[in-house]
């Protein structure tokens, strides 16, 4: 059987034009990067890195997802006893019962602290996974965000049965309670990609998380009401992303009228972080996987 010589089947050098098209492949920059389609055609990744979390979080614990429950719920308790009883807080809050006062607070804000102190460590937690394997790394800080959310949902039972106890009336409000979630969504995400990003690159953010977010608990409505602070000064208090969410979540359950003045600034702002926070993140991705 004879053999095609190879000068036969090649076409000889120099034929060909140097016209001829080339094709570069460049990493996309900014928050083009950040594909939508490619996170959607990967969500399935993002559910088995939340059951990741959520079995290692509850295994081998004896209360098991029951300490959704008892974190918010104790919490409230010792509040209340100290800021409520001690201190006389209960009876400056417009006649309402304080531990639904408290627990209406303390319900968004425990979402949010957790899932931004998840979202924050995600990157670094997962460095084994994110030098080997391409995947987009946004996936990473948003499943970090599903374990808080569950614990959430579970916890609103929890505040169901408070307004059964002490007889607070359901109303109409409550719709809102959907909107509501998404405002804290975003400012979820818009402070944990952030930091995520943060914490890659400077590793003192898993120390500072932690400080800045007992921090943050003063400064947001949680054991007090808005209107307490000096009207002078409430517009500071509108730029945090979380205060006018935590102030309507607990007037709508309280029947109380919402101050959708602030919910929407605090929105706003929540947004504007997001933006940010996604544009840092598409900035730094490709390193990444070099510095973690």
């Amino acid at each position: 059987m004879s053999s095609t010589p190879y000068s036969s089947v090649l076409p000889p050098v120099g034929s060909l034009s140097s016209e001829s098209h080339q094709t570069v492949i460049r990493p996309s920059r900014g928050l083009a990067a950040l594909d939508p389609r490619e996170l959607w055609r990967r969500r399935e990744l993002a559910w088995v890195l939340a059951l990741r979390d959520l079995r290692v979080r509850y295994k081998q614990t004896f209360l098991g997802v029951a300490w959704a429950v008892i974190q918010p719920l104790a919490t409230m308790v010792v509040l209340h006893i100290f800021f409520g009883k001690v201190m006389g807080m209960a009876d400056k809050v417009g006649g309402v019962p304080y531990p639904v006062f408290l627990y209406a607070g303390l319900l968004p804000w425990t979402l949010f602290a957790n899932a931004v102190t998840a979202s924050s460590n995600s990157l670094v937690g997962n460095a084994h996974i994110l030098s080997k394997v391409y995947f987009p790394r946004l996936l990473l800080p948003l499943s970090a965000t599903l374990v808080p959310a569950i614990d959430y949902a579970i916890a609103f039972v929890v505040l169901a049965g408070l307004m059964v106890w002490f007889q607070v009336p359901v109303t109409v409000g409550l719709v809102l309670v959907p909107l509501l979630v998404l405002s804290t969504v975003i400012a979820v995400l818009g402070v944990g990609i952030l930091l995520a990003s943060l914490t890659v690159c400077y590793r003192d953010f898993r120390y500072v998380v932690p400080f800045m977010l007992q921090l943050w608990l003063f400064m947001t409505p949680v054991i007090y009401d808005l209107s307490f602070v000096p009207e002078q000064y409430q517009w500071l208090m509108h730029l945090n992303p979380m205060a006018g969410t935590i102030d309507a979540f607990r007037a709508v359950v309280l029947d109380q009228p919402v101050n959708y003045a602030a919910w929407l600034v605090s929105t706003t702002v929540a947004a504007v972080t997001l933006l940010v926070g996604l544009t840092f993140f598409a900035k730094l991705e490709r390193r990444f996987a070099d510095v973690v």
